[in-house]
């Protein structure tokens, strides 16, 4: 019999959004106030947790094809411990399908089971056997877990977990369970001590953080929050927020952030589909003349403001009337970019059973097309840029050549400028000289920050 061993080094291995990094930074101090320290190499690895997404089918078959490929390895190293968290465990039959199909893997936990890693890696070390921890319906919030970050430029603040929209095509509110707003004392400690750790920039998340608030005691709504994050004092510099939902962007949100000295001026405003048709299929909540009317009023507040998008083709029932109506939303908005994906049929959502399935063939051209049109607007509104001055912060050396640096300006559109090592981790003040569809370049003509 293969001896048991306490495990010593660990390996995170996450899909997914932005979301899913947030909590694999979170199970990895966990694991790191265990004594475990983080290896490069599954091999090496005595703990292995994959932080799954279910967003798409794409992201399933990876996960269960490195399971596969991680059963050879369990059999060198029996003592080895595999864990699969996140949304996709979350799902209805899926624990059952992961130990039937994989009966190597240790542990299944769900979207709500991150604060309990410790308690759940000694129960696998005790039992030797497989440990099931998938929460049901929605589960409160941890405060004060150890987080290990990957960066300390930028940092992942979540202010809300969970969401109420049940768009039909989304599976996210099936595993991510109903909407729960962190206190705001908590959000403000945590981004203060950031700010003292050296950090710049702080991006809050939530599935929809308009909707913040909302079930907390008390008068407090993301604009609020905002408000109290914005303060001359603390060290942070920025502060971005995702992912947002256009049916309740506020006009009082928009004043709030056209008067923020911190909050930045990128609006990203998922529209889906320029149907009103499909967008009533979808649940979305708004029409297109909404949509547009809502984007007049950023436009109209804060003229320089970056407005990107996500954009669905091939739901259910789309036709070549309701595509057009998409590609003629995108030349109306013109949005600094978009992030165009064909759909994907989620089980046990709404729009899974509904008729007209799109063929993959029309989807596939389609999203062609879309792409060559948000290409070429996103090429003109990056060329409008050239000859400003922007605000960067300088994130790292470019892999466009040496001696240059990139970081994200304001609108969140990468920058590339010539620089010393020095300036990583610095605000600086540079001009735009060339636009391209990847990133605007440029020159440094001023350091901001001291």
């Amino acid at each position: 019999m293969a001896k048991f061993y306490r495990p010593q080094t660990y390996q995170i291995i996450t899909f997914g959004c932005q979301m899913n990094e947030h909590d694999s930074e979170v199970l990895a101090g966990l694991l790191e106030s265990m004594g475990f320290y983080q290896v490069d190499k599954v091999e090496d690895s005595d703990i292995i947790l994959l932080n799954t997404c279910c967003v798409r089918e794409t992201a399933e078959n990876k996960v269960f094809s490195l399971l596969g490929r991680l059963r050879r390895l369990k059999k060198e190293k029996p003592g080895m411990i595999i864990g699969v968290g996140g949304c996709m465990s979350q799902q209805e039959g899926m624990a059952a399908r992961i130990r039937q199909g994989f009966p190597h893997v240790d542990l299944i936990f769900g979207t709500g089971k991150a604060g309990q890693i410790p308690d759940l890696i000694r129960k696998v070390m005790e039992r030797k056997g497989p440990v099931l921890a998938v929460r049901p319906g929605s589960g409160g919030i941890a405060e004060n877990l150890p987080v290990k970050r990957k960066e300390i430029i930028r940092a992942w603040v979540a202010i809300m977990y969970g969401c109420n929209n049940f768009c039909t095509y989304c599976i996210v509110p099936y595993v991510r369970g109903r909407e729960r707003s962190r206190r705001p004392e908590d959000i403000l400690d945590e981004v203060a001590g950031l700010g003292r750790e050296g950090c710049k920039e702080v991006v809050l998340l939530g599935q929809n953080v308009n909707s913040y608030g909302k079930d907390l005691e008390g008068a407090i709504d993301f604009a609020g929050l905002l408000e109290k994050l914005d303060k001359p004092d603390g060290g942070i510099y920025r502060i971005r927020y995702m992912t947002s939902h256009p049916r309740d962007f506020t006009g009082r949100l928009i004043e709030t952030i056209a008067a923020s000295g911190k909050v930045c001026e990128h609006f990203h405003l998922p529209v889906q589909a320029g149907s009103n048709r499909i967008l009533k299929k979808m649940n979305r909540g708004y029409t297109r003349e909404g949509y547009l009317e809502l984007i007049e009023k950023v436009k109209t507040r804060i003229p320089h403001a970056v407005i990107t998008t996500d954009i669905m083709v091939g739901f259910p029932g789309e036709n070549e009337d309701d595509f057009n109506d998409t590609l003629d939303i995108v030349r109306q908005a013109r949005f600094d970019s978009s992030y165009t994906f064909i759909y994907n049929t989620r089980p046990g959502t709404p729009a899974a059973a509904l008729e007209g399935q799109v063929p993959e063939a029309v989807k596939k051209e389609r999203i062609q097309e879309l792409i060559k049109l948000q290409n070429a607007i996103s090429l003109d509104r990056n060329r409008e840029e050239e000859g400003r001055v922007q605000e960067v912060l300088a994130e790292g050396e470019s892999k466009t050549g040496p001696g240059l640096l990139a970081g994200r300006n304001r609108g969140n559109k990468m920058v590339v400028f010539p620089g010393g090592r020095e300036l990583i981790g610095h605000v600086v003040r540079v001009q735009i000289n060339e636009a391209r569809l990847s990133h605007l370049a440029g020159r440094l003509t001023a350091q901001i920050d001291g």
